[in-house]
Parts: C-alpha cells; sequence; structure tokens
C-alpha cells in the first residue's frame, strides 16, 4: 500500500546569517570547469544555490552553497522552492495516470467531479489544452499569490466567463496547472502530494520532495519571503524539492511519458526540453539534454539571476560547453 509521505515538524529556527557565498559542497565525478566557474557567481550572489548534472543515469557532478533553515551547510539533496518547476511535477503525474488508463487527454476535463463551478464554456476544454496551456485561461498571475487557500477560489473565478479567445494559442496561465493538480486529486482520490510519491517518486526511491503547504522543513533551503504565500499556486508551484532529486525524476521519464510531456506544455531549446521556475526569491531551471542522457537542474534562494530562465541560460549553455556541444545562446520557446 501507498503510504502518504513521511515528514517532520516545520522547523521554528530563523534561517542562519552566516554569509553563504562560499561553496559548501563541491561534487565532481566527471569534471565540468565552465559549468563549476559559470555557477559560483551564482552562489556568491544568493542565499542558498544547488546544481546537479546527471548524466547516464547517475550523479556526475553537483556544486552547493549557502546554509539550510537549520544551519547545516546546503549539500544537494537540500529542497529549494522549485516555483513553476512544480509543474513538470504535475505533468508527470497527469503522464502516469494517463499510463493507467485512469486520464485520456483528448477527454474534456471533469470539472463537475473536480467540484469547479464554471460557465458552460468551458465543457469541451480538454486536458490536453490544460497541459499545453491552449485553454483559453486567463493569465491573472496575481491571483496565483500571496492568499490563503486553495488555488480552486482563484480558478472558479478565472472561469466564470467563458474561455478566452486565445483558446488554441498557447498562453501561459498558472490556472492551467492549478486546475489539472485538483483533476489529479479527483481521479486518484489522494491529495495530489500522495498521488506523485505513488505514481512518480516512489518508484525511483526519492523520498526528499514536499509542498510549501508542509511549511519549510528544518532541513530546506531558506526561503525569505515565506512559503505560505504560495499556496494558492496549487499545481501550478507549490513543489519543495533538491536537485538531485529532480535530476532523477527527469532521469526517469520514458518514450511513454513523452507523449504527454510534449512542447509546448514544455518549453524546449536546441539542446532538449525542460521547464523554469520564477517567483520573488527564488529562481530554478531543469532541463534534459542530450535527447534524455543528460539532465541538468539548478536552483537558487534568491533573486539572481533575475529569473529561472535566466539560470537556464546560464547553467545549460555551460554544461554544452563543457560537453562539447555547444550551439549557441538556448533559443528557449515557448517563452
Amino acid at each position: 500500500a501507498t503510504t502518504e509521505p513521511a515528514t517532520t515538524e516545520p522547523a521554528t529556527t530563523e534561517p542562519a546569517t552566516t554569509p553563504p557565498n562560499t561553496i559548501s559542497q563541491v561534487v565532481g565525478k566527471v569534471p565540468l570547469p565552465t559549468l563549476a566557474k559559470a555557477f559560483s557567481p551564482v552562489a556568491a550572489q544568493n542565499t542558498a544555490a544547488s546544481i546537479t548534472v546527471w548524466r547516464d543515469h547517475q550523479q556526475i557532478f553537483s556544486q552547493a552553497s549557502g546554509l539550510r533553515v537549520n544551519g547545516k551547510p546546503t549539500v544537494d539533496d537540500t529542497p529549494f522552492v522549485l516555483a513553476s518547476v512544480s509543474k513538470l511535477i504535475t505533468a508527470l503525474t497527469i503522464a502516469r495516470l494517463v499510463e493507467q488508463g485512469k486520464i485520456d487527454l483528448s477527454a474534456p476535463v471533469p470539472w463537475d467531479a473536480m467540484h469547479i463551478g464554471h460557465d458552460p464554456g468551458w465543457n469541451d476544454v480538454t486536458v490536453r489544452e490544460l497541459l499545453d496551456h491552449t485553454s483559453g485561461m486567463p493569465p491573472a498571475q496575481s491571483s496565483w499569490l500571496n492568499d490563503p487557500g486553495s488555488c480552486a477560489f482563484p480558478l472558479t473565478e478565472a472561469m466564470s466567463s467563458p474561455p478566452r479567445s486565445t483558446r488554441g494559442q498557447w498562453t501561459y496561465s498558472n490556472g492551467n496547472y492549478c486546475a489539472l493538480g485538483l483533476m489529479i486529486e479527483a481521479v486518484t482520490r489522494r491529495r495530489r502530494n500522495v498521488a506523485a510519491y505513488s505514481l512518480v517518486f516512489n518508484p525511483i526511491h526519492v523520498t526528499g520532495p514536499h509542498l510549501t503547504t508542509d511549511g519549510l522543513l528544518s532541513n530546506d533551503a531558506p526561503y525569505a519571503n515565506g512559503v505560505a504565500r504560495l499556496e494558492r499556486l496549487g499545481g501550478a508551484g507549490t513543489w519543495i524539492a533538491s536537485t538531485d532529486d529532480v535530476a532523477a525524476m527527469l532521469d526517469s521519464v520514458t518514450p511513454a511519458d513523452l507523449l504527454t510531456l510534449r512542447s509546448p506544455g514544455i518549453m524546449t531549446d536546441q539542446y532538449g526540453w525542460g521547464h523554469t521556475g520564477t517567483v520573488d526569491g527564488a529562481e530554478a531551471c531543469a532541463w534534459v539534454m542530450e535527447g534524455g542522457r543528460t539532465m541538468v537542474v539548478a536552483v537558487v534562494s534568491g533573486s539572481h539571476p533575475a529569473s529561472g530562465s535566466r539560470l537556464c541560460d546560464i547553467a545549460v549553455t555551460a554544461l554544452a560547453a563543457d560537453l562539447g556541444i555547444s550551439a549557441g545562446a538556448p533559443d528557449r520557446k515557448p517563452g
């Protein structure tokens, strides 16, 4: 039987204030000097940072800096706020439910089973449209932050009118992945973190990820703005996980999964695919390269660089140089 992942009580101590701009851990089974050099300034400008590279189904490099909430040095297995990289966890959970025959991507979203009030115009919106950000969901990014409670509240408000005229075109909205998270719960009759553990994390023996609704745990990297403000993101942005764990997850993605995880729901460039994440005080990047052979995951607790997209620019370009596959600055689409 699947059990809910164990958690500890949220930390009650304040994050340590020791200057964090020294590298607390470097693991390098394979020399990646360009990546190490490129990431060191990122580490120096943030409260904490971590980067992990997997290749050929094993970790070959990691670098971490700063201090955890409990004052111990950050390591590559330290959980960080993932922001919109959480969407990869939501999408992969959906993919596994598709493979089990529990979700049909071409079928209408079961709004009534999800207890989401909506205008009748939403009745024929499909699961695929939510995944691809082509449902006509209003962006309204400010609706998905800061207020307590389920993302079902702003979702119901967003769906009180018919889908926007942008339906059929990629228009990024956290509402799409809020809805997918709620659908996971309706289909599995489990909380979405429990479903994700059963379908995504337990099979690869990953135990560290948890939701922001658990609060910051003592072993987590700090997040200065308080994780309670992220609750409204739901399936769009409420996971906290380490670079090691996200890399292991990406390494487990199968060809069948990629029938669900496709552009424009995931981002692509000349190096591969993945997702970026940006909220005030945290940036994240998760990218799969070399046709699934290599994955790089980077996160920061802080605001440097200014976005997860820029963090991906730094990490992917530097890693490509080390691997001898340089093809210019990432041309990321959509976004």
